[in-house]
């Protein structure tokens, strides 16, 4: 079996589990979806996710209940039931495995857990073809960037290093994938959780340039999670390269590659600033299909 066929049948589960999250998903309908047996089926996506159906789909829930926790107003009971459980206590031993907390707990003291996000697998083998033969889709590069300054208070920056990463998949092979799901259950967190690009003055030894991390507001006194530092940031001016959103989950490496085309070919002396990326963190906010890539670059005017 040709590997991008594995490939193509389990993100063609995770497309019709992403489809059907509130429905009752059936096994057999799923693995019917994918071209294989039940069984086989089920064996391919533990192989390439590293988990079963039946735990992905239930880490995915967990991760919405404790969204709906955090930023809603329903009580744990209909959480539970809108999670397909059928019993609250079911739910909260459920919740309690999969984040250290019970949903009561986390409703009250709202600490950093790991949400569960749910990469689409082809995103990361059509980066590796792409790279193995030196091609970042730049000859389908049509989709529209645009440039927008903002100026950036005082703030912090809970950042977790790397001992020899780059960019975004070596740190990924390094420290795992959790760490996006963790940044973003920060409840005040000012944006997305970013890989970062650190200046100099802020690499500590034996650590790399690159890390992952998000931004806080400067009078955060919440948790800190575990193996990571809380860096202060002074206000500074940064551009924001975006793309604009795309359709096609297919279009992910497309909206990243014309983003970084844009930053290293755009000259912002033009409109007064220059690049400083000694001065502060760069950031590297990945690609959605209703967001679009997404690159922040420190500036300073001229």
């Amino acid at each position: 079996m040709e590997r991008w066929e594995v490939i193509d049948a389990v993100q063609k589960m995770q497309d019709y589990i992403k489809e059907h999250i509130d429905d009752s998903i059936n096994m057999e309908e799923l693995a019917r979806n994918s071209g294989y047996s039940k069984r086989h089926a089920i064996r391919l996506f533990k192989n390439i996710l590293g988990k079963s159906p039946a735990e992905y789909i239930r880490a995915l829930r967990l991760t919405d209940s404790a969204k709906n926790l955090l930023f809603g107003q329903k009580q744990i009971i209909e959480i539970a039931f809108d999670s397909q459980f059928e019993t609250h206590e079911g739910f909260t031993r459920a919740f309690s495995h999969e984040f250290g907390i019970t949903p009561k707990r986390y409703k009250a003291e709202k600490p950093p857990v790991k949400y569960f996000v749910a990469y689409p697998i082809k995103h990361y083998y059509t980066y590796l073809i792409n790279k193995e033969n030196g091609c970042m889709d730049e000859a389908k590069s049509a989709i529209l960037c645009t440039v927008t300054i903002v100026k950036k208070p005082k703030r912090k920056l809970i950042i977790m290093r790397s001992k020899k990463a780059l960019d975004y998949f070596s740190f990924c092979e390094e420290k795992g994938c959790d760490w996006e799901g963790l940044f973003n259950s920060i409840e005040c967190r000012l944006d997305n959780a970013a890989i970062v690009d650190l200046p100099d003055k802020l690499v500590t030894s034996g650590t790399t340039k690159c890390g992952a991390g998000v931004e806080i507001p400067f009078d955060y006194s919440g948790i800190i999670p575990d193996s990571c530092d809380c860096i202060e940031l002074e206000e500074n001016y940064a551009m924001i390269f975006q793309s604009e959103p795309f359709e096609n989950e297919d279009d992910y490496g497309i909206a990243i590659s014309t983003v970084f085309k844009a930053v290293e070919n755009y000259n912002p002396i033009q409109y007064g600033y220059e690049f400083v990326l000694d001065s502060a963190p760069k950031y590297n906010y990945g690609a959605y299909c209703k967001m679009g890539a997404k690159v922040e670059v420190p500036v300073a005017k001229i």
